[in-house]
């Protein structure tokens, strides 16, 4: 084996779904045939929006990709360029003969659907053809249905947009998650006698229908998993504010976890943010609101390896 070979996996991966699943799976067993690196290619912001000025939100921040790529796929080669103005330019088939001249490309592997190169023209077809000159190796995957449907970002995204995390988990294989480090609040969830941890959606980045969500906070230091009450929203009881805040109760955690990095995920919709008329009364509502995720969990016990084996 040559030095830097690779088999590479191409596209953006936002969500990093069942469908992207399957094309990883495939990269990864041809790397292991052959001998060479399985790696990634991907992008650090959506190509479209820069290409024609949409503002599409990213399911996961670049960070969290990477990390679902890492935990739940064993990848380590990991290759995040930034869609600057040079990449935006490049032809299609220049593109493909850059990935076996820089990255040792020795099969690339896409999506049915997968565009590239400037203008979107480049395509499936195009791409097979133009490895097959280069003689390198090419495998296109299908489209993965679910119920007749391609599973793709953007119904993922539609359904989070609703509140829908079950159904977005179905089709990611998955549970959508958010990290980030812990940021100082205003302290009113000790207040009521219910300490939050705060953290944000980064820039760009989805943000979920607003309301309350039974979920699972995941201590990255220590490797802890808490049942979590975590409200997505404005903080409407308490004066609010203009950026949505993500804050989660941790039940059975007691101690201080500022400036530590937690990974959020999300189970299930449970209702939609409240302003209430009495501090009481939001009080009453956080500790049903609790009450009711810990009967989720005592039916459906956390498990550290309930993820599928991807591998």
């Amino acid at each position: 084996m040559e030095k830097g070979e690779r088999v590479i996996a191409l596209g953006f991966f936002d969500g990093v779904h069942l469908g992207h699943a399957a094309l990883l799976r495939e990269a990864s067993r041809i790397a292991g045939e052959t001998g060479v690196t399985p790696a990634v290619l991907s992008f650090d912001t959506p190509p479209g929006k820069t290409i024609e000025g949409r503002l599409v939100p990213m399911i996961n921040s670049p960070l969290d990709r990477a990390d679902i790529l890492r935990r739940l796929f064993g990848l380590e080669d990991l290759i995040f360029l930034h869609f600057d103005d040079e990449l935006r330019h490049m032809a299609w088939d220049r593109f493909v003969e850059w990935l076996k001249s820089d990255f040792g490309a020795v099969c690339l592997v896409a999506g049915w659907d997968f565009r590239f190169g400037y203008g979107g023209y480049g395509n499936a077809e195009l791409l097979r053809e133009k490895c097959g000159r280069l003689g390198i190796g090419c495998r296109i995957i299908p489209p993965v249905l679910a119920e007749g449907e391609p599973i793709s970002s953007t119904r993922i995204r539609a359904l989070l947009e609703e509140g829908k995390c079950q159904e977005a988990n179905a089709l990611l294989g998955h549970r959508h998650l958010l990290t980030d480090t812990v940021r100082h609040g205003y302290r009113f969830g000790r207040t009521l006698g219910t300490p939050t941890v705060n953290m944000r959606f980064e820039e760009g980045v989805l943000v979920p229908r607003r309301g309350v969500y039974i979920a699972e906070a995941h201590l990255l230091s220590s490797g802890a998993r808490y049942p979590a009450v975590t409200n997505i929203g404005v903080r409407p009881t308490v004066g609010g504010e203009d950026a949505v805040s993500v804050e989660s109760h941790l039940l059975g955690f007691s101690g201080n976890l500022y400036g530590q990095r937690i990974r959020v995920e999300f189970y299930r919709f449970l209702r939609d943010e409240q302003k209430f008329d009495r501090i009481q009364d939001l009080r009453d509502r956080i500790r049903q609101d609790a009450a009711v995720t810990l009967k989720f969990f005592d039916k459906n016990p956390i498990d550290p390896f309930d993820y599928p084996d991807w591998r």
